[in-house]
């Protein structure tokens, strides 16, 4: 039984239209000459250069540029004419990219190590994604400079409107037809990424930056762009929804592919894999074909996982270049079967050797120890119980850190603090967190707190937390209570990092209800809500802590609220208070449970296998053993 989407299962999508259907493309009648162009693309590499899981301390073939490298040497050297681009989301993400960030660690080439890969590895162009900012504009203005390919991005402006990047390129390529003719073409290339970025990272660019919707930024560009050009590339870092579209979309690919005169879109953002089951259903999206309002359209996962491919046939006609038919593909580096993995690509040597120094030093530095805990850390529980570990040693470090930084003004008011689960098995059933008693380093703080965020807090009413929550309660799907039959518990297509847990309330989750649909106090899932057992009160006054992130997306509309933006990362927050402590006992207390439902109903979900004997302590747990894909299915009876 297979209730979530994992990536094996993206991974065959990916496989049953790999890349030797691309070369099956059919004969074509022209009044011209005929060209096969090949374009490869990369996207949401988050630095994992080598393939490598720098949480686990050990090799991941899931994993890495360095196999990208392989797969892309092997599809050019099978293509006549062949481009390579990148779609953002390239210097951050994994230990080795928070190494570089530190002062005095940025190589002394100046060279970025994600970068100086690419280098060799002849991109042809490239955009950024909203991930590029993390670290703030010097570190990306300094990794950019490193490039030797250009980079583009249309609707990234600084403060009086002008792009700070070229809006778009225009690449003069040779391509050989396949009569041996050579003819110059004119390629156009137009960069995205999310409007959010404005929100996200609101610390960093706040005053000094803006950007706009990404489909007006097209209708902008677009037009004078496609008047110079033979073809019409657009790298949209930005993943693809078909809801009705409101502005301001951060998932807008779908929408991008109606602007008149683009030829080929690169997405990405969403860490999927397209095309693939994961879009069967959505209208006008042929999940097959790949494409989106009949525009040919890839997204290659995430960390090095896939390359994309798009397979263009080249018309000439009246002295023009037109796409006459086209193939859409992506191409694994490994395949999962169950618990097992196997490499479908080598590491590349040259690529392994750019990033080595760094690599090196990013291994030495993680694993250096800082303390000791008395229990097992994990995050199997994290989506089915309210007295997950992991997420009460998140919220202890930021509760230690913070609640003395408050304004003298605030003092007296209930402190809370907020953390979501980042890694709990959507991405592969190795996706845990699994932290033993013992020696704890800075590679297992890495592993609780992936992302370099850093502390802040936000001022709520008793309403406004409770609608915190009713957001977080999404990720539950809506349970019939009249139904005897096991029921998928997770929506799939709810984020985990989106279910904050909040500690210092307790309260219940009632799963029968229709969860939150983006209207404000359109759900009520939240019962029982309580401060030290007391039912809040809907003005009541409460500060919570949480990251930059979440206070800056969240509360984008009232920044008065933000009463505390502080500079350390919580991670380094994370790391101090162990270093404080020495030996941590993590204290989960039950923060949030299921609300009784009247009659049995059993729930279903997906886990580690090793995981059972972390969630057997809940009751009526059944393991109903091998779910696929290398995971456990568990039912839960819910009473």
């Amino acid at each position: 039984m297979t209730l979530r989407p994992t990536r094996r299962i993206i991974l065959q999508g990916a496989a049953a239209s790999g890349l030797a259907a691309t070369l099956a493309a059919p004969a074509l009648a022209a009044d011209g000459a005929v060209i096969k162009l090949r374009l490869l693309e990369t996207s949401d590499l988050h630095t994992f250069v080598e393939d490598y899981d720098y949480y686990r301390d050990q090799k991941d073939e899931t994993v890495g540029l360095t196999k990208i490298a392989t797969l892309v040497r092997a599809a050019r050297k099978s293509a006549r004419n062949s481009m390579l681009f990148d779609n953002g989301d390239t210097i951050q993400g994994n230990p080795l990219a928070d190494f570089v960030a530190q002062p005095g660690n940025f190589p002394a080439d100046g060279i970025h190590p994600t970068i100086r890969a690419m280098n060799g590895m002849g991109y042809d162009a490239a955009t950024i994604g909203n991930h590029e900012f993390n670290y703030g504009l010097a570190l990306l203005t300094r990794a950019l400079a490193g490039a030797n390919f250009p980079i583009c991005s249309a609707n990234y402006l600084d403060e009086a409107g002008a792009p700070i990047l070229p809006a778009t390129l225009i690449l003069e390529r040779r391509f050989t037809a396949e009569d041996g003719t050579i003819h110059p073409l004119k390629i156009g290339v137009i960069g995205f990424l999310p409007p959010q970025i404005i929100d996200w990272d609101r610390e960093h660019l706040a005053g000094r930056v803006r950007s706009t919707d990404i489909v007006e930024a097209a209708h902008q560009h677009v037009p004078a762009l496609r008047a110079q050009v033979d073809l019409l590339v657009a790298l949209s870092h930005s993943g693809i929804s078909t809801l009705p579209r409101q502005g301001g979309e951060e998932n807008a690919s779908f929408y991008l592919a109606a602007v008149p005169g683009i030829d080929v879109i690169f997405t990405g953002h969403s860490h999927k894999v397209f095309p693939g089951p994961d879009y069967a259903s959505e209208y006008g999206v042929d999940a097959e074909r790949g494409t989106l309002n009949g525009i040919p359209a890839v997204m290659p996962g995430f960390w090095g996982s896939e390359l994309g491919v798009i397979d263009l046939t080249l018309a000439q006609s009246g002295g023009r270049w037109t796409v006459a038919d086209f193939t859409v593909s992506t191409q694994p580096i490994a395949m999962r079967q169950d618990r097992q993995v196997t490499s479908l690509a080598a590491n590349d040597p040259a690529v392994d050797a750019a990033v080595a120094p760094e690599h090196a030093k990013t291994l030495a530095w993680i694993r250096e120890p800082i303390g000791t805990l008395t229990q097992p850390v994990t995050s199997y529980t994290a989506l089915v119980s309210g007295a997950d570990s992991s997420l009460a040693l998140v919220n202890a470090a930021q509760l230690w850190y913070a609640a003395p930084l408050l304004p003298t003004a605030l003092h007296g008011l209930p402190v809370l603090s907020a953390a979501a689960p980042f890694k709990e098995g959507y991405q592969s059933p190795d996706n845990y967190i699994e932290l033993t008693a013992g020696s704890i380093a800075i590679k297992d703080v890495a592993d609780l707190y992936m992302y370099p965020n850093t502390i802040a807090a936000v001022r709520v009413s008793g309403t406004e937390l409770a609608e915190w929550l009713e957001r977080s309660a999404g990720i539950f799907n809506r349970i019939d209570p009249g139904n005897p039959a096991p029921q998928p518990l997770l929506n799939p297509h709810v984020p985990s990092y989106s279910f904050d847990v909040i500690a210092g309330l307790t309260y219940q989750i009632d799963i029968t209800q229709p969860a939150r649909r983006g209207r404000y106090g359109d759900a009520r899932r939240i019962v029982n809500l309580a401060y030290r057992g007391v039912p809040v009160a809907p003005s009541q006054a409460f500060i919570v802590i949480t990251n930059n992130y979440r206070a800056d997306s969240a509360f984008a509309q009232n920044p008065a609220a933000v009463v505390l933006r502080a500079p350390d990362q919580v991670r380094d927050v994370i790391t101090r208070y162990i270093l404080a402590q020495r030996r941590i006992t993590v204290a989960t207390p039950e923060i949030w449970s299921f609300a009784p439902i009247g009659a049995p109903v059993t729930v279903s979900f997906e886990s580690a296998p090793q995981a059972a004997r972390y969630l057997s302590a809940l009751p009526g747990l059944t393991s109903l053993g091998d779910g696929g894909d290398g995971y456990t299915t568990y039912t839960l009876q819910l009473a």
